[in-house]
């Protein structure tokens, strides 16, 4: 997804349809950064959100499609492409291309979607008798350089899920028929979500989502009544509720913008991509799948916080959520919590005595007290 210059900020953000600020939403930490990171870095491979019902969920994840800023789209172009797009610069002459900007698209997958419905058609007859090739683009075609989202993902026929994720890795969709071919860009950031009482995916297709949240309904008896009076609001006046936050959603759009740009220049250190894989190993996570993601969240992470060199902290902020779902190899295991994967980075990164030593001394220091 590319950004557009300050000009088009206020236009971005100017909703067609009312949304729940993404500022806005209260807790859920760990959802709200992998929706970040893969926006600031589309190839960390989108991210599956597993948790109760009523917590936030579709909210979140429409509030953050509403938060882009717009993009710069071929006017009348089905495929959402860039006016310097190659195919583009290919099939028409440079004076013929008409720009216009768009909301960058968000697209709802329904359950009950057909593979043609979300790959697109070939119209056989046309193509025979008219000798072209008339093709009726799908969902993939309408989310490309979007987020193409997808409720209860779990329910969704596990060869549709194939295909969703295989356009979501290589950025192209193909569709053949009768010896007709159509390939087309469908560059988007996945997002799945489900109720994990309704079941997981299989340990086979989980591991192709680049990262995994998993978030619980609020216990706070005050943040809860904080959320409910929130809501309330928003229902009474949704305009002035986002008036309220507009100039936080301007600044992150803006951070997200700034962390865009800035990706390509952050570094991370060969000795931390050592140990990055090093845990991995120990973890006994399968192929190499978790190392890339897990290098790219990081330098996405520095990005989204200005800097241009991977910490370790950002490692540890989101390692978990690169490689907790990948631990499950029987698809009746319940996917970890956290808890194992911080437990061996801790370990593989030299910090479990300094911050036994770090507890230890607290505690001494409060017993003094």
């Amino acid at each position: 997804m590319s950004s557009t210059p300050e000009s088009s900020l206020n236009q971005a953000l100017v909703p067609h349809r009312i949304v729940f600020p993404f500022t806005a939403v209260i807790g859920q930490e760990d959802m709200k950064l992998a929706l970040l990171l893969n926006v600031i870095d589309p190839k960390v491979g989108g991210v599956m959100i597993m948790g109760d019902r009523g917590t936030g969920k579709s909210t979140t994840i429409r509030a953050l499609a509403d938060l882009l800023p717009a993009i710069s789209v071929v006017n009348n172009d089905p495929f959402n492409r860039p006016p310097d797009d190659p195919d583009v610069l290919n099939e028409l002459a440079p004076e013929n291309i008409q720009v216009t900007h768009k909301k960058t698209p968000m697209v709802d997958l329904p359950l009950g979607a057909t593979e043609d419905r979300v790959c697109g058609t070939i119209d056989i007859e046309k193509a025979l008798s008219e000798g072209v090739k008339a093709f009726e683009p799908g969902l993939l075609a309408k989310a490309n350089r979007g987020i193409l989202y997808v409720d209860e993902v779990n329910l969704l026929d596990d060869h549709l899920v194939d295909v969703l994720l295989d356009s979501a890795a290589s950025g192209w969709n193909t569709v053949e028929r009768e010896g007709i071919s159509i390939r087309h860009p469908a560059q988007f950031v996945l997002v799945g979500s489900g109720n994990p009482e309704e079941g997981e995916l299989r340990p086979q297709l989980l591991d192709r989502f680049g990262m995994h949240a998993e978030i619980h309904t609020v216990k706070e008896p005050a943040l809860r009544v904080q959320i409910v009076e929130q809501r309330a609001a928003f229902d009474q006046d949704p305009q002035a509720f986002i008036e309220q936050y507009q100039s936080k959603q301007l600044e992150l759009q803006q951070q997200l913008i700034e962390a865009q740009g800035r990706l390509k220049s952050v570094t991370i250190e060969h000795e931390y991509r050592i140990k990055i894989s090093q845990v991995c190993s120990e973890l006994d996570v399968d192929g190499l799948r978790g190392d890339i993601v897990t290098n790219r969240a990081a330098k996405a992470l520095a990005a989204y916080e200005g800097r241009t060199a991977v910490e370790v902290n950002d490692i540890r902020r989101v390692i978990g959520l690169c490689l907790r779902h990948r631990l499950r190899k029987d698809p009746l295991e319940s996917i970890d919590s956290g808890y194992k994967v911080d437990k061996f980075f801790r370990q593989v990164f030299g910090l479990v005595e300094a911050e036994d030593r770090a507890q230890v001394n607290g505690l001494k220091t409060s017993s003094v007290r």
